[in-house]
């Protein structure tokens, strides 16, 4: 399996290409595009089939095989096999199991065949999404410096889960240290508790004075300066880095397996999405031959995807007009990985699809609406790809929070509250919509406390993080400053 950049002229893609082991460790390419296959490999039926019986690791395994070719499959086995345990993802509420890794839950069964179903990925070691594919990142990061007898500075940015599951996959790792940004007071206080009380030494915490984007740029800026970057070997782990992405692939398979009987059924799916990271995972399974009808994208106010899916217009926000909200790890405005949508609309042309992410830098953004003075007319072909959006606000996700308590009997966070609002607008008959959980509720707990006038319940563990010391610096959006902070704390 071959790899090649985003932004890559098309007269030099083939002869550009790289394998898995060459991009693992990094994030953006040395142009600055992100990293796709050559090639989507496809899953026929029969895999489909066989793959039901599989236990989570196991599955991980057969769809992994089939991006990183230039690993062993004996490891590669090994590797899944050692992230995906109930050991790890043991934070199991009632009525799951704990060796489905990520279980389903009908919440709704309508008569004309349409269900809701929430998919559980929380279950891991910081509570949200993030660790599904995290966690088995920390085990692919050590195998391959192993190997290499080599280190790593990873820097990252992170809205709220991000940097913790990042972190606690990391720490402990030989040869790893973990240079994590973060919006200054724009997380929730379990999120930031959880980041920065870690103590370890390879762990350095960075909360940045503006939005994430700011701290998003400041990753790329970094990752940009190729000199720097290969003299301080810096590795990303935010959803830029294409193998966070392809593991989160993995439960997208597993969801459609868990809510069908056969394959000539289809589900579709909504995800909150930020960052695109998430939805990306899912067209990249579509992409495969899994049979996925619709691809619903739920944004918070900050709606520059909902924006781009009802108009075909993509306008980042400047950071004074990005919401500060009640689903902070949605608070993004920039979104990173939808290059990589954009490319696959623009018929894998890199030459184009450097020119209009050019234009984002230069002029805020782009229109492929077709309209007159517009970029282009693609936006006609989203439909064929299943993209649906819609956008939720505070008093939607507090309302859909105390609905989901009354009618179902389950506490959910901000995050999956904007998703199931925004499902809800896509149900079908004789269609599964499976929901994707971001994190547990105890993550966000001001919001649950302001809707269900009661605090949501920890997990054995966690029942005063927020009192803990706190291990962080403060510092302005200012990369030489930045570079210089990681210059001195790599001993390189």
């Amino acid at each position: 399996m071959q790899y090649v950049s985003t932004r890559a002229a098309s007269s030099a893609a083939a002869s550009s290409s790289q394998q898995f082991s060459d991009i693992l460790l990094g994030g953006l390419a040395a142009d600055g595009g992100l990293f796709l296959p050559t090639a989507y490999p496809q899953v026929t039926g029969a895999e489909l089939d066989a793959w039901r019986q599989l236990s989570y690791a196991d599955l991980a395994f057969e769809i992994l095989k089939k991006f990183a070719t230039d690993i062993p499959e004996a490891d590669l086995r090994a590797l899944t096999a050692k992230t995906y345990t109930k050991e790890v993802y043991k934070n199991v509420r009632q009525g799951e199991k704990a060796t489905q890794i990520t279980p389903l839950r009908v919440l709704e069964e309508g008569e004309n065949g349409a269900r809701l179903v929430l998919q559980a990925l929380s279950n891991g070691p910081t509570l949200a999404f993030k660790d599904m594919a995290m966690q088995l990142l920390g085990n692919l990061f050590e195998y391959a410096l192993a190997k290499q007898n080599a280190e790593l500075n990873i820097f990252g940015a992170t809205s709220g889960d991000t940097g913790s599951a990042a972190e606690y996959a990391m720490r402990g790792k030989k040869g790893i240290r973990v240079f994590m940004l973060s919006p200054h007071k724009k997380m929730s206080a379990f999120q930031t508790a959880q980041m920065f009380s870690l103590q370890d030494p390879n762990i350095y915490n960075i909360a940045i004075e503006g939005v994430f984007d700011d701290a998003q740029d400041m990753v790329k800026a970094v990752s940009n300066d190729l000199e720097f970057k290969a003299k301080y070997k810096i590795g990303t782990v935010n959803s830029i880095n294409w193998a966070r992405v392809v593991a989160q692939v993995v439960y997208y398979f597993r969801g459609y397996l868990l809510a069908t009987t056969s394959n000539d059924q289809k589900v579709s799916f909504t995800v909150p999405s930020g960052n695109f990271g998430n939805i990306c995972a899912g067209h990249i399974a579509r992409m495969m031959g899994l049979p996925i009808d619709k691809l619903v994208a739920a944004t918070n106010e900050n709606d520059v995807l909902d924006e781009f899916f009802r108009t075909g217009v993509y306008r980042v926000r400047k950071p004074a007009e990005t919401y500060h909200t009640s689903s902070p790890s949605m608070d993004i405005s920039k979104a990173s990985n939808f290059e990589r949508f954009v490319y696959e609309l623009v018929g894998r042309d890199g030459d184009r699809t450097r020119a209009l992410f050019q234009k984002v830098e230069t002029h805020g953004g782009f229109d492929l609406s077709g309209k007159p003075g517009s970029d282009g007319d693609e936006f006609k072909l989203v439909a064929q790809y299943g993209f649906k959006s819609g956008k939720s606000t505070h008093q939607d996700r507090v309302d859909t929070i105390r609905d989901v308590a009354d009618d179902y009997g389950i506490v959910i966070d901000t995050h999956t509250a904007d998703g199931i609002k925004v499902a809800k607008e896509y149900m079908e008959p004789g269609v599964t919509m499976i929901v994707l959980e971001t994190a547990l509720a105890a993550k966000f707990n001001e919001t649950i406390l302001e809707a269900l006038g009661e605090d949501a319940e920890r997990p054995e563990g966690f029942e005063s993080i927020e009192d803990l010391p706190q291990k962080f610096v403060v510092m302005k959006p200012d990369v030489a400053a930045m570079k210089a902070y990681i210059a001195a704390n790599t001993g390189l």
